[in-house]
């Protein structure tokens, strides 16, 4: 199957409070010899622009757009927002398309695959990834960028962009749920979570091993 070309920019969140992991960065966590973060920016490959909403990692990643919501902490919606006004600032042009991803689906480069064929021009506001079980992954989708931006001020007009979540963030636009491959949304809450996808609490070096074939994490700028 040809791989869908359509434009698209990517906004990854990476800067929650990991309250449910006793305060371990999920970005950092490592899974199969590279972090998380890695992984989501592998996921990513191909972006016109890349931001990372949240803190600094210690490797250096070229091309990639750091930035923060303001407040900190002050949740999905919020970050989403930053993000998109952090590409504004930094890129010449949005592309038509913004992938949106959590960074703690180590497998979800797959389903990110599946969403960019899915993805059909001119129809609805976007993707995004649902399991086999029918559950829906918000933090997963591929979404029109200008029906973000308008929902985006939408819920900042409203005094609910603060703390609001990513389903309010969506609740105004038409998209499409994609089933995607077993296993590739699964993400990590818990050490519990984390133990399931083979991840160990104490083996986190938090520092990327070897770099391998299918991992490449530099964004193209």
């Amino acid at each position: 199957m040809e791989e869908n070309r359509l434009p698209f920019d990517a906004v990854i969140l990476a800067g929650g409070r990991s309250s449910r992991l006793g305060g371990v960065p999920k970005q950092d966590l490592v899974f199969h010899h590279a972090t998380l973060l890695q992984r989501a920016l592998a996921a990513s490959a191909g972006a016109a622009g890349t931001v990372v909403v949240g803190p600094r990692p210690e490797f250096s990643v070229p091309g990639v757009i750091w930035c923060r919501e303001e407040p900190e902490f002050a949740g999905p919606a919020a970050a989403i927002s930053a993000g998109l006004e952090a590409l504004a600032r930094h890129c010449t042009t949005a592309s038509e398309y913004t992938l949106v991803l959590a960074c703690d689906m180590p497998l979800v480069q797959d389903a990110v695959a599946v969403l960019k064929e899915a993805l059909v021009p001119a129809k609805g506001d976007g993707v995004m990834a649902r399991s086999g079980d029918g559950t829906l992954q918000p933090l997963a989708g591929m979404y029109r960028t200008a029906g973000l931006k308008r929902a985006a001020e939408e819920l900042a007009s409203r005094g609910t962009l603060i703390n609001g979540s990513v389903r309010s963030l969506l609740a105004s636009l038409e998209v499409q749920p994609v089933t995607v491959p077993a296993g590739s949304t699964a993400d990590v809450d818990t050490w519990d979570d984390a133990a399931a996808l083979g991840i160990a609490a104490g083996n986190q070096d938090k520092k990327p091993g070897p770099a391998q074939p299918q991992l490449t994490w530099e964004a193209r700028s």
